[in-house]
């Protein structure tokens, strides 16, 4: 048998060995008092407490005194108590035995046992697990401190990136530490702090970068810093030298996904976690074992040799630590002790996974404690040298004018309208125009470790507010140097645009929705049995879940807004592409109403901040309740009627603009192409009138929810009865806009129609028939206009538009139906469902697909007949001029028309080689599932709108997926959080079904239902049963289309 592996023995020393004597010397001690009483007791003095090192992850030093015998763990609970900090299972504290080669302190292990001098050994705070995604991370001060960390990681280059990445980075750093752009200061604070090696040769990249994050809060640019690195394919790596079985020099990490192979820098291989069967080692061996599916023909043990066995094993701890952490949903049980002896490590995960820190966050695990930036204490100093004025406190009322942003660029701003005095205890946020804490310096420049987060202020703090509502007066236009969209409109945590970032109070931001554990959901992570949180409210349950469609709507309303304000505007200004005026009139109506609704969502986020709170003692009358932040900005949106009305005007002379310059056709067809662009952009321009639909919506169902005693219910009553007024205003508007944008996004998607936008024509219906031709049934796609019938066939392989095949006016059109005999009802020349359509100059015959779909055509066909016929104008111009006129045709071809579809490939038009256009627009959706849409059915689609979290699971999956949901325009959008800016796939709802999953779904949660088209089956679910309702209420009201499509109604 060999030595066992760490067993050591007591050497003796030199003097006891040879035997010699201690030497005599003049003695100071007492009589009868030894040297070694003496000693033994200093030594137990000093033995008492442990004085430990800690260096801060902001560079400062902290000193605990812990018991000398103490585990790792009794360390680790002081610095989590002495910083405050709630998420404390991301990080970790780490140590050097060995130069340049950290580990980690576990927790289970005596401290003097892993830390060789503890007494003179500085231990480090640092980020042990990071999370693919920063929404994740429920505390802003959680989110500091990762980004101090990734500042540590860029210095040390850990962190290897481009050099643009690089600034970019360093930009947002000094966003959060210095504030707004100063070029003198940020000279001076990058010359005496060094934030990247060789920081001189990207000095003005970022310079330039930090010009564009005017106004971005120290919150947000902590979330713009985890944005940007977590992209990076060395965010969280941490590498551990080895070799492979030849002898190569690699690299190996671990992360989130599995366990990681780099050559130098370069990933060559990933082991994910599903595909690991076992991780081992043995002396300097590190084993991966991988499942026999995996491996195949090929070995199923991969062997990799590291530098000593420490080492291996380090590096095999860390392992375990990432697959417990973030694979499994509870910690594992501690292995039992051996009475004799054991076989292998005992070593086990002693934290949260982080599946258990997530829910302990959410449910209020512990209580919150304002935190200071440290470092923020350089802008205290150096601000002084400027006496600027403040560059984030941008007053619209005074039409002050700002830069540096690609929605700030060549617009026109109008002032917003100021709200009444916020009521006791809730300060109005709405405008955010003049700063809550110093009402009497407005001009002051603030740190920027004044506008992060604390908590809320008290009942007196109120805003100072201009007396009166201004007059709407337009402001001066302005132009910037980079028309770009800036990262921090790419992933905002309150989805605000750079231009219009204005200084939040402390009260403001106390609850902002990146901060409350409620609101910010950690969106995008797979977790096995994920269990969606309880709302905490007790009383008034319905209304709650009304409040919190507010909320959730408003957001996705807020981010199609910046769709217009921020990402087009930005695409336009880039390549000078719209004329002055036009861009006057575009954004000088866009851009109040969006300020509007930034500081209305951050009213409402407040509100549900109180409302969900830890503690309901304190909210039980005010704060559990909506209606008076309601009726507040109903009252002011009201003012805002003159700019909802000429949304037709914008819709218009965008469309014509488009005709007349080349460029900007091309702009607006690239960057529809692009994914923020998610719908046809002109359906952007009618949001803000249908929103207002959405709140009468919810207004009427909020105060359904309301006995007439409740506290709420007269606020809720007279805000619908505002909004009522509003929409009935805009009734005739909102229908004029809904056709002209249905013609608009119609006439580019036709090839061969010039004038299809034309006073009088309204659309009715647009679906997929087949029609007869010499070659028998081709799928056509047909539109149903006022004064004719357009049918087209789909474009050669790889476009997306509809090439026209023909036209037949509707003036003097009769339709016929010709039931087959008996005798030939089973022969192989009967077609189901089919009609004749006889028109002046032509007759053709058509099929549809059920019968269902040929009443509503006929049903809809028959109303635009009688009324064509009725209206007696046979003066409209009708598209496509060479096409009205066809050449005169023998009998024979008057039923059966040939086609040839090569002569349909070689007539393309330069539209029908743009690119492929996004296939989940209503016209693709009808052709590929064989169905029609009329008019009354988008109307109720513009109605039946909903977003939130959902878990979603596939038919043959076994996890749910956490993800943001949008169902707008008949279709479902996913999204990891609120606040990204696109989505990552979509379903388009025509033809499916919504149910409750049968017992052979094999389902057995709450609040599931069952989304099913065909083969295709998708289980969403919610957090409550009434938010299961909502969902499928919705969804079967919009894509459950009727028997027969009405006209749509107007409101009185």
């Amino acid at each position: 048998m060999g030595e066992i592996e760490g067993t050591y023995r007591v050497l003796q020393t030199p003097g006891t060995r040879l035997g010699a004597q201690t030497p005599a010397g003049v003695s100071t001690l007492e009589p009868g008092q030894t040297l070694s009483a003496v000693t033994g007791t200093s030594a137990r003095m000093q033995e008492k407490h442990l004085h430990i090192r800690v260096k801060l992850l902001d560079n400062t030093v902290e000193i605990f005194d812990i018991e000398p015998k103490c585990d790792g763990q009794r360390l680790l609970a002081q610095v989590w108590k002495r910083l405050h900090l709630v998420e404390c299972d991301y990080f970790g504290l780490e140590f050097q035995n060995v130069p340049s080669y950290w580990i980690w302190l576990e927790p289970m292990k005596p401290i003097i046992r892993q830390v060789r001098r503890p007494k003179s050994a500085i231990l480090r705070l640092a980020v042990k697990f990071f999370p693919p995604d920063p929404g994740q991370l429920q505390e802003e001060y959680t989110r500091y401190l990762f980004a101090l960390q990734l500042k540590r990681d860029l210095l040390e280059e850990r962190l290897t990136c481009t050099d643009t990445t690089a600034a970019l980075l360093t930009s947002h750093l000094l966003q959060s530490e210095i504030g707004d752009y100063d070029e003198t200061l940020d000279r001076e604070h990058l010359k005496a702090h060094e934030y990247l090696p060789h920081q001189e040769r990207s000095l003005e990249k970022i310079l330039e970068f930090h010009r564009q994050h005017t106004g971005q809060t120290p919150a947000e640019s902590d979330f713009q810093v985890l944005e940007v690195a977590r992209k990076l394919e060395m965010y969280g790596i941490r590498f551990h030298k080895a070799s492979d079985r030849e002898g190569a020099q690699i690299k190996l990490a671990v992360s989130h996904t599995g366990v990681l192979v780099f050559q130098s820098t370069t990933k060559i291989n990933t082991f994910n976690w599903s595909r690991v069967r076992k991780l081992s080692f043995k002396r300097k061996r590190f084993l991966i074992k991988l499942h026999p599916e995996v491996h195949g023909p090929y070995q199923d043990t991969l062997e990799f040799l590291l530098g000593s066995r420490d080492e291996c094993k380090s590096f095999w701890k860390i392992c375990v630590e990432h697959h417990t952490f973030f694979r499994l949903c509870d910690q594992p049980k501690p292995k039992a002790k051996a009475v004799f002896f054991s076989r292998g490590s005992s070593f086990r995960y002693s934290g949260r996974t982080q599946k258990q820190l997530v829910d302990h966050v959410r449910d209020g695990g512990m209580k919150r404690v304002p935190y200071e930036r440290r470092h923020n204490r350089t802008r205290v100093s150096v601000g002084a040298l400027t006496a600027d004025l403040p560059k984030q406190s941008i007053s619209f009322t005074e039409g002050m004018r700002t830069s540096s942003s690609p929605s700030s660029t060549n617009a026109s701003f109008y002032s917003v309208p100021t709200s009444p005095v916020a009521p006791p205890g809730l300060p109005d946020f709405k405008d955010s125009r003049s700063s809550l804490t110093e009402p009497e310096a407005p001009h002051a420049k603030r740190p920027a470790a004044q506008r992060s987060s604390s908590t809320l202020e008290g009942p007196n703090a109120t805003p100072a507010q201009p007396p009166g509502h201004p007059a709407l007066q337009p402001g001066q236009g302005f132009s910037v140097d980079n028309p770009q969209p800036s990262p921090s409109t790419r992933k905002s945590p309150l989805s605000l645009s750079p231009a219009f970032q204005v200084t939040l109070g402390p009260a403001e931001q106390g609850s902002s929705p990146l901060l409350s554990p409620v609101l910010s959901d950690a969106g995008g992570a797979r977790m096995d049995e994920e269990e969606e949180p309880r709302h905490k409210c007790t009383g008034a349950d319905e209304a709650y879940f009304i409040a919190k469609e507010i909320l959730a709507t408003e957001r996705t309303y807020l981010k199609d807004l910046e769709v217009i304000t921020v990402w087009f505007r930005s695409a336009v200004v880039k390549e000078d592409a719209m004329p002055a005026d036009l861009m006057t009139l575009l954004f000088s109506n866009v851009d109040p109403i969006y300020e509007f609704h930034r500081g209305f969502l951050r009213e409402v986020e407040q509100r549900l901040a109180l409302w969900e709170g830890p503690s309901n003692a304190h909210a039980t009358g005010n704060h559990q309740r909506i209606g008076d932040v309601l009726l507040r900005n109903m009252h002011h949106l009201k003012q805002f009627t003159s700019y909802f009305q000429r949304h037709d005007e914008v819709l218009t002379e965008l469309e014509k603009a488009t005709k007349r310059f080349k460029k900007l056709e091309s702009v607006y067809r690239e960057f529809e192409l692009q994914k923020v662009c998610y719908l046809p952009l002109n359906t952007f321009l009618l949001k803000p009138v249908q929103r207002l639909v959405h709140y009468r919506l919810l207004l009427s169902r909020l105060c359904g929810s309301y006995t007439p005693g409740h506290h709420d219910y007269a606020d809720c009553c007279d805000a619908l009865k505002v909004i009522t007024e509003v929409t009935s205003t805009l009734q005739h508007s909102l229908v004029r806009l809904e056709n002209l944008q249905k013609l608009t996004e119609l006439q580019r998607d036709l090839v061969g129609v010039d004038n299809l936008v034309a006073p009088g024509r309204e659309f009715i219906r647009e679906g997929c028939l087949h029609k007869l031709t010499k070659k028998g049934l081709q799928q056509r796609m047909f539109f149903l206009f006022s004064d004719v019938l357009l049918y087209t066939s789909r474009g050669s392989l790889g476009t997306s538009h509809f090439r026209t095949r023909g036209l037949l006016p509707l003036h003097g059109m009769l339709l016929i139906v010709l039931d087959p005999p008996v005798e030939e009802s089973d022969n192989e020349w009967s077609i189901p469902h089919c009609f004749t359509i006889c028109a002046a100059q032509k007759t053709i015959m058509v099929a549809a697909s059920t019968q269902l779909e040929k009443e509503k055509w006929m049903h809809d066909l028959n109303v635009a007949i009688k009324a064509a016929k009725g209206s007696g104008d046979t003066t409209l111009a009708l598209p496509g001029s060479a096409l009205c006129t066809p050449p005169r045709r023998s009998p024979d071809e008057v039923c059966l028309e040939q086609e040839s579809e090569e002569d349909a490939r070689s007539t393309h038009s330069s539209w029908e080689v743009q690119g492929q256009h996004r296939a989940n627009t209503t016209v693709h959706v009808c052709w590929y599932r064989n169905t029609s849409v009329s008019r009354a059915d988008h109307s109720a689609a513009v109605k039946n709108q909903l977003s939130g979290y959902l878990l979603r699971k596939f038919k043959n999956s076994n996890g749910w997926q956490k993800l943001w949901v949008v169902f707008t325009n008949f279709c479902l959008f996913f999204y990891k959080t609120h606040q990204d800016d696109y989505p990552l796939a979509s379903l388009p709802l025509l033809g499916y079904t919504v149910s409750v999953p049968r017992e052979a779904d094999g389902i057995h949660k709450e609040h599931v239902f069952k989304l099913q088209f065909r083969s295709h089956v998708y289980f969403f679910r919610a957090e409550s049963k009434y938010t299961c309702g909502r969902w499928m209420e919705v969804i079967e009201r919009a894509s459950s289309l009727p028997r027969r499509a009405e006209p749509p109604k107007e409101e009185a």
